[in-house]
């Protein structure tokens, strides 16, 4: 089983496995020396997370931000910044992870809804370890 949801023009989807809850999108405070893509950190649920606008991430394009996904790392949960939440469907049978300008360390395959392509995102993989530093030194003590 998979969320599904729009991230921009894109449509993805993550393994139910990988998220712990989707919610409104809380507020976000910049993280200095972090890639585009991470807009910041927010507390969810007492827990400083890391924010990750998955449009910017994927695409490199700005998008409306509707719901953040909250996913497991190894380091932590990691908010994604999402357009809407489609809905919750079986695992798309997904091809090689094959998608002009994304790399395949950001998406397990590909597969389509309808005429669609659906990029099935590795959750896990997303944030690089300064970004972790940087986040774990922005929460004051």
């Amino acid at each position: 089983m998979a969320v599904v949801f729009q991230a921009g023009s894109l449509l993805c989807a993550l393994r139910l496995d990988d998220v712990i809850e989707t919610m409104r999108p809380l507020g976000t405070r910049p993280l200095a020396g972090t890639p585009p893509y991470v807009r910041g950190i927010s507390i969810l649920r007492g827990v400083p997370t890391p924010v990750v606008d998955v449009a910017r991430l994927l695409a490199g394009e700005p998008s409306e931000v509707a719901r953040f996904i909250a996913v497991r790392t190894e380091h932590g949960p990691v908010a994604f910044a999402t357009g809407p939440v489609l809905g919750i469907r079986a695992t798309p049978a997904a091809g090689p992870a094959v998608y002009p300008g994304v790399t395949s360390r950001l998406v397990a395959g590909v597969g389509t809804i309808g005429t669609e392509p659906l990029l099935l995102l590795r959750s896990m993989r997303v944030l690089p370890e300064d970004v972790w530093a940087a986040a774990g030194e922005a929460i004051p003590s």
